[in-house]
């Protein structure tokens, strides 16, 4: 062995042990930053977890109603729209006054009647209306409470907080009324069938989950069809010249262009140019229809792209026309990648906010639409309607909304995951 052997040996050993040390501190380096990056993101939603699991649940008051029939329906008609007419505020502030018979004074009796929401009055309307026999009748009957009253019930908002903004009674009536077993927090099933209210209270994502519903199918119905179509001729029947480098080229752009370009397009020629009603799914699904089919034909293409040209020349060689080929062997094994890239596009689009603003789908919308032509909004739009609400109690309904737009989300990526893995072919 020669006597340079030994420190040529000692200098790679050295080497190794330095370029080991780096690749060690690289791979720390790497799962910390994945570490904090999970750890920012479980942040982000526990906070909105936190803030928003408290909207599926409302606070309840039971207060005692005596349903005077010479308030109620005087002439003892048992006309519904009388019925619906009467003077129900009236009947439930007795009620809460009952609860408390100290208060007097003009001031006070106005804070206690915030005790109650606006909405119980059509709370007890739409009780009698269902049962005319209770008119006369005195009942003990759940009505919604105030969002001042939630938020405290529900330990949104602290009650020094409340005494400091000079609503000690307030605190102090809502103390009492658990005490006797009065407030109760109940499922909250109007959040989900009910549209948007000025009263948090009374807010719901109905109608903005309908305003998506629609918008989607119309997305659904144009960008797979289309998408689809356009992927087969580009890819199995378009001749390679200019024309079609000129095509792929501007798809592909297409695919990086801000959505609230297509916004500005929408309303330029779905609005301005045809006429088209503004607030309207049928609009915001033109829109977003658009902005997905790019993303559906790159995904189409990769998947005809991804079929074994023996399948092609298999087809051929048995006496199959293109036509057959394409449609009966080519297009039915690459069908799954079509429907996750589908699936996925449809999650971007349900996310969109920006077009949908441009297109004028941010109306206060009540009622829940009937069909596409009719005014509407998006999830994503009601959320940010809401995010811009001064009132504490719409950051939960916010948060709420979120939740149920991540839910969405995660299960349409969930079944174009599951889509994949069960019909995917490896050749």
């Amino acid at each position: 062995m020669s006597h340079h052997d030994t420190p040529t040996r000692l200098a790679v050993q050295s080497s190794l042990t330095r370029r080991h040390v780096r690749e060690r501190r690289f791979r720390r380096l790497g799962l910390s930053a994945i570490g904090f990056s999970l750890l920012l993101v479980a942040a982000l939603f526990g906070d909105i977890f936190w803030h928003g699991i408290g909207a599926f649940w409302q606070t309840c008051i039971r207060v005692p109603v005596v349903l005077d029939a010479a308030v109620i329906d005087p002439r003892h008609s048992g006309d519904p729209a009388v019925l619906r007419a009467a003077d129900y505020r009236r009947l439930l502030h007795e009620g809460l006054r009952r609860l408390f018979p100290e208060v007097h004074g003009h001031r006070d009796k106005r804070r206690l009647y915030r005790l109650a929401s606006s909405g119980a009055e059509a709370q007890l309307a739409a009780r009698v209306t269902a049962d005319p026999s209770l008119i006369g009748q005195r009942r003990e009957i759940w009505v919604l409470a105030d969002d001042q009253v939630d938020m405290l019930v529900k330990r949104q908002i602290s009650p020094e907080a409340l005494r400091a903004q000079g609503h000690a009674r307030l605190v102090e009536w809502v103390g009492a009324l658990e005490l006797q077993g009065r407030v109760q927090r109940r499922f909250n099933p109007a959040f989900f069938t009910s549209g948007d209210s000025r009263d948090p209270e009374r807010a719901g994502i109905g109608a903005a989950m309908t305003g998506s519903f629609y918008m989607l199918l119309v997305t659904l119905s144009l960008s797979f069809p289309l998408g689809v179509a356009a992927a087969i001729y580009l890819e199995e029947l378009a001749p390679r010249n200019r024309l079609t480098d000129l095509i792929e080229v501007n798809i592909n752009n297409l695919a990086a262009v801000p959505s609230i370009v297509f916004g500005l397009l929408g309303l330029a020629v779905f609005i301005n140019l045809f006429g088209l009603p503004r607030s309207a799914p049928l609009v915001g699904g033109l829109v977003l229809t658009l902005m997905t089919l790019p993303t559906i034909i790159i995904a189409a293409r990769a998947s005809l792209r991804s079929v074994p040209p023996s399948i092609r020349e298999a087809a051929l060689g048995i006496g199959a026309s293109r036509m057959q080929t394409i449609f009966h062997h080519v297009l039915p094994q690459a069908m799954p990648g079509m429907l996750t890239g589908t699936i996925i596009g449809m999650a971007q689009a349900l996310g969109e906010t920006a077009p949908l603003l441009m297109i004028g789908m941010v109306a206060f919308i009540v009622d829940i639409p009937g069909g596409p032509m009719e005014p509407a909004t998006a999830l994503p739009v009601q959320i940010y309607l809401w995010a811009d609400s001064p009132e504490r109690a719409f950051v939960e309904r916010t948060s709420a909304a979120i939740l149920v737009l991540l839910a969405f989300l995660v299960l349409m990526n969930l079944v174009a995951v599951i889509l994949r893995r069960r019909f995917e072919r490896r050749w």
